[in-house]
C-alpha cells in the first residue's frame, strides 16, 4: 500500500511540478557553468514536462525504446544547441516546444504505441527545437561546453526518472499512474502559451 501511495505521489509531482515560467525568456546570468546548466531543466516548465514525458512514454513502450528514445532526445538536443549557438534560426521553435509538451503528454496519457524508429524521429524533432532555443539564447561569454554538459546530464536524469516511474508503476500494477502523469503534462502546454 505504501508503495502505491509513493507512485501516485511521484506521478502527481511529475504531472503538476511547479515552474516559475517557460524557460526561454532570456538567460543572461544563467548559462555560465555545469551547475547552471544542470539546474536549468528543473526550473523551466517546458523542459521539465517534455523530458519527463519522454521517459514516461519510453518506459511504457519497454524494450529498446527505454534507452533509444531518451538517447535520440539527448543527441538532437545537443545538435539543436550547436546549430542555435552558431546562428541557425529554426522557424517556429517555441511552437515546437509547446507542441512537444502537448504531444508527448498525450502520447503518454494514451499509452500510444509507435514503431521504434518513428518514436525516435518524433522525439528527436522535438529535442531539436528545445536545443535550438537554448543554443540561440546562450550569451557569447558563456562556457557552452560546461553548461551543455550540465544541461544534458539533467535532461538524462529527467528521462531516467520518467522511465523509472513508468516501470515501477507497471510492476506495481498501476499502469494508470504514468497515463495520469502524461495527462497532467499535456495539460501544461497551454500554460506555456500564457507566458
Amino acid at each position: 500500500m505504501m508503495h502505491r501511495r509513493l507512485l501516485i505521489a511521484l506521478s502527481a509531482a511529475a504531472a503538476f511540478a511547479p515552474a516559475v515560467a517557460m524557460a526561454h525568456p532570456g538567460m543572461p546570468g544563467h548559462t555560465h557553468g555545469f551547475t547552471d546548466g544542470f539546474a536549468h531543466p528543473f526550473g523551466g516548465l517546458d523542459h521539465l514536462a517534455a523530458m519527463t514525458a519522454v521517459g514516461l512514454w519510453a518506459g511504457q513502450q519497454g524494450g529498446r525504446a527505454v534507452w533509444l528514445w531518451p538517447l535520440a532526445f539527448l543527441a538532437l538536443l545537443v545538435a539543436g544547441a550547436i546549430a542555435g549557438a552558431n546562428g541557425l534560426a529554426l522557424p517556429g521553435v517555441e511552437w515546437g516546444i509547446v507542441l512537444s509538451v502537448a504531444a508527448l503528454g498525450w502520447l503518454t496519457a494514451f499509452g500510444a504505441r509507435l514503431p521504434l524508429a518513428a518514436g525516435a524521429a518524433l522525439i528527436g524533432a522535438f529535442a531539436l527545437c528545445h536545443g535550438a532555443a537554448h543554443g540561440a539564447e546562450m550569451p557569447a561569454d558563456a562556457d557552452g561546453l560546461a553548461y551543455g554538459l550540465g544541461f544534458v546530464t539533467a535532461s538524462a536524469t529527467l528521462h531516467l526518472a520518467g522511465v523509472a516511474l513508468s516501470r515501477l508503476a507497471e510492476r506495481a500494477g498501476l499502469a494508470l499512474a504514468p497515463r495520469l502523469a502524461g495527462l497532467g503534462l499535456a495539460a501544461m502546454a497551454p500554460l506555456l502559451l500564457a507566458v
